[in-house]
């Protein structure tokens, strides 16, 4: 009798031991399905911030220099930033300075069907709104709209699948800048490509804010980079300063110029910082990487439908910098009041 009451004892445990054991493996089981659908909820946040969707943007950048490489810069990040770096791919072109091949790059983006077009300079932004009038175009670094696209009374807003932010400085007080810092001169020179209109409307409205105040003002332009040399020479022999506006055959070639003007003692008023930090003494500048990424936050907001490109007006800077280059300052003899940003040069 006592020997089966133990066995009847020996039963019950071992029945309780297995209870156990039973829950603590169904307890693992139930935490380990809880974390795989904790993770996948998280997975599905991730994909419905962005519907799940991929975006393709064509970059067209008419030539490789400091400010054009600063606003495509901002402009990915501000588009990583806004709809996920692995949500968007960036097909990526450069048309090192020919127009032509700006229209090249643009007709094969169209090919490819991409969601969105930026493009990086005035050629580039002229051959993507020739190149196409469904696909969203934004513009960066382009000065006016209104002379780049052919538009009578420009009223800030294209209306078509075409936007974008402006470069543009306040041209009259880039004019009086030339004066504060070199009163005493009497010949400005105008150098600029004549193959970029937006650099033909600056020096025509620079040239008529300069005359008003007293001075004597010429012309000086050059059809590309191949004649650069000769005319920059031509002007630093008949002018007392040089005014250079956001020119990028000029932005792309400073040492060019620096070579001539230098030795010449002929200082410069450039039109924005990579310009002045080559070749000049001082400019009245925007940031063109917050300019990209002004651009960039547009992008964000056509593609995710928050916007219609064809309702966005032109963006422009909202704040702009008195600098100057302390090394050309110094040769020129230039006195550099205490409001001007020393830029910070390469050695």
């Amino acid at each position: 009798m006592k020997k089966l009451l133990a066995l009847a004892l020996a039963g019950t445990m071992t029945l309780s031991l297995a209870a156990c054991g039973g829950s603590k493996a169904d307890t693992t089981t139930t935490d380990t399905a809880a974390a795989e659908e904790t993770t996948e909820t998280a997975d599905t946040a991730d994909a419905a911030s962005t519907d799940g969707q991929t975006y393709t943007i064509g970059i067209c950048q008419l030539v490789q220099h400091e400010a054009l490489d600063a606003a495509t810069q901002g402009f990915k990040d501000a588009v990583e930033e806004g709809l996920g770096k692995d949500n968007v791919t960036f097909e990526e072109q450069n048309a090192s300075g020919d127009s032509a091949t700006c229209a090249t790059i643009i007709n094969q983006f169209v090919s490819d069907n991409v969601d969105l077009i930026l493009a990086n300079a005035t050629p580039a932004l002229q051959a993507a709104a020739q190149g196409t009038d469904t696909i969203p175009v934004l513009g960066t670094a382009v000065t006016e709209y209104g002379v780049a696209l052919d538009i009578d009374n420009f009223d800030g807003l294209v209306g078509t699948n075409v936007s974008g932010t402006s470069d543009l400085a306040p041209l009259d007080q880039q004019a009086a800048m030339l004066q504060e810092l070199f009163p005493d001169a009497k010949n400005v020179g105008l150098l600029y490509c004549s193959a970029e209109a937006n650099s033909q409307y600056q020096v025509d409205t620079v040239q008529a804010a300069l005359e008003k105040l007293g001075y004597t003002c010429k012309q000086y332009s050059f059809s590309d980079s191949n004649d650069l040399a000769s005319v920059a020479t031509t002007a630093a022999n008949e002018s007392d300063v040089i005014y250079l506006p956001t020119d990028n055959t000029v932005a792309s070639n400073t040492e060019i110029v620096r070579n001539i003007c230098e030795p010449a003692g002929v200082p410069i008023i450039a039109g924005e910082e990579g310009i002045c930090a080559g070749c000049g003494v001082a400019t009245l500048s925007i940031s063109y990487y917050d300019l990209g990424v002004a651009t960039g936050k547009m992008a964000v907001k056509i593609l995710t439908g928050e916007a219609n490109v064809s309702e966005m007006p032109i963006e422009y800077a909202p704040e702009f910098t008195k600098k100057y280059n302390p090394e050309l300052a110094e040769a020129m003899g230039a006195t550099i009041p205490d409001d001007y940003v020393a830029i910070e040069t390469a050695e």
